[in-house]
């Protein structure tokens, strides 16, 4: 999944990053309007965690043209730091999807970016299933032959991610555009190196098959 937390407060916006990290998901941190205009502008997010408050270009106007669109899929969790009914229902009205008054629990925000990452795609079962390999999503648990696989973040969102596709073939700049955030070089060879990875902890058979010039799939 991947994430744009907007929120002007920096210490807060890294922390709420390194939760959605650790819970593998692909995260860049915008702290004013105008920087998550430009972002969403060049990258396709799931979810958009909107700071109602930010400075430059506030939060209200950054609703409305997520929401205004073309073709839109990004959800929108506004966070705001008055928990009144009247202010969530304006904020709602405003076209988010959700809302979560400040201060939050983290579990919460991050039970409710899952909930509004499965409305911005096709609908998917809570369990994702190959074989006798088993993804349960929420629980961040993998599992072949009834055994719990040791995977890091990166490796189940990766696995998460082909699981989803349904045998489709995923390049690996698709996979670094929705695994990875930001930060991530290009020209590297990471999605490489975490599918070997993943291979050898999948173990035999294998169920990641290298597509030449094409990518990978399940």
């Amino acid at each position: 999944m991947r994430v744009l937390v907007a929120e002007d407060h920096a210490e807060l916006a890294d922390s709420v990053a390194r939760v959605l990290h650790r819970e593998g998901m692909a995260v860049d941190v915008a702290l004013d309007g105008r920087a998550a205009l430009d972002r969403t502008a060049v990258t396709d997010y799931d979810v958009v965690v909107l700071d109602r408050d930010l400075p430059g270009v506030h939060g209200d106007d950054v609703c409305r043209a997520l929401v205004a669109g073309p073709g839109r899929r990004t959800r929108v969790l506004m966070l705001t730091a008055s928990g009144t009914i009247a202010d969530r229902v304006e904020g709602l009205s405003l076209g988010a999807d959700d809302y979560l008054p400040k201060p939050f629990a983290y579990a919460e925000l991050v039970a409710r970016i899952r909930a509004l990452g499965r409305r911005a795609q096709p609908a998917l079962p809570p369990i994702l299933e190959h074989g006798d390999l088993r993804l349960d999503p929420a629980q961040r648990l993998a599992t072949r032959s009834g055994l719990r696989l040791a995977l890091s973040p990166k490796e189940l969102a990766v696995l998460e991610y082909l699981l989803a596709a349904g045998g489709r073939v995923v390049s690996a700049e698709e996979l670094l555009e929705r695994v990875w955030d930001e930060a991530a070089d290009p020209f590297t060879t990471t999605v490489k190196a975490t599918i070997n990875r993943l291979r050898a902890k999948l173990g035999s058979p294998p169920v990641i098959e290298t597509v030449p010039k094409s990518g990978y799939r399940i």
